[in-house]
């Protein structure tokens, strides 16, 4: 069985892929101090519950962590005993990187790029809502064309409430109407209907220079914010909040088979 890991900035997402289904999820904090005992011991943990501890026979990872992308590479050879494969711009995915520093391109943007273009075989637009919130592109020749990468809803969020001194925290959720009648509403109307028209405001732009612009160029939707914006817009086409893990077990039978 293959353990596919993204390590985020924010969430570590792992699944379990048996060669025909995934058969477990997981999302865990991002804490780059965690030594490898420790995430290696609920990582153990987790295998095991799910009954599958004894049955990885191997591992992919995509990381924009550096430190924890060596410690789950540790835990993988270490304590797992099985080989693991990471995800670099190097690797050959079948994705022809057009960046100026492909290098420099994170891995879990080229992780989605290769997995939105698997989906639809066709020009693609992946909205990745995480710790920033990232546009892609992918061409209809499976080309990683670039995109465009904003802070993130909950940073936002974040800072609002950190350098503004009468107001507070808010819950992340749309309010009832974008004209906010009090505080919390006016604040969550300015982040949620905001990013929903920084959404909707790009992938038009995106679209018309897309060099298929005159296709039809699917909209995905992936990260652990997409599902509130999904149901208040229209132009998200698909959403797959487990996207990087589809990628990294394309990868994963691209390289290897």
């Amino acid at each position: 069985m293959l353990l596919a890991l993204d390590i985020g900035n924010t969430n570590i997402t792992l699944g379990i892929w048996n060669g025909r289904s995934w058969l477990h999820h997981w999302r865990l904090l991002t804490n780059p101090a965690q030594t490898a005992d420790e995430y290696g011991i609920i990582l153990k943990m987790l295998l095991q519950d799910a009954g599958v501890l004894t049955a990885v026979d191997q591992a992919i990872m995509a990381s924009v962590v550096p430190a924890l992308g060596h410690t789950f590479s540790q835990i993988c050879t270490q304590q797992l005993k099985v080989p693991l494969l990471t995800v670099s711009s190097e690797l050959s995915m079948g994705l022809t990187i057009l960046a100026d520093v492909p290098e420099a391109v994170g891995a879990d943007r080229l992780v989605n790029a290769v997995a939105a273009y698997e989906l639809f075989q066709g020009p693609c637009i992946i909205i990745d809502m995480g710790t920033a919130t990232k546009f892609d592109l992918v061409s209809a020749q499976q080309e990683f064309l670039g995109g465009v990468i904003a802070p993130g809803l909950g940073l936002a969020a974040e800072a609002l409430a950190s350098r503004a001194a009468k107001l507070s925290h808010v819950a992340l959720e749309a309010p009832p109407h974008t004209i906010g009648t009090n505080t919390i509403h006016a604040m969550q109307s300015g982040l949620v209907f905001g990013y929903l028209s920084l959404i909707e405001g790009l992938v038009a732009r995106l679209k018309g220079e897309h060099p298929d612009r005159f296709q039809k160029i699917h909209v995905l939707g992936t990260g652990g914010l997409i599902d509130l914006m999904a149901p208040h817009t229209a132009v998200i086409d698909h959403i797959d909040p487990w996207l990087t893990l589809t990628g990294l077990r394309v990868i994963y039978e691209r390289v290897t088979r």
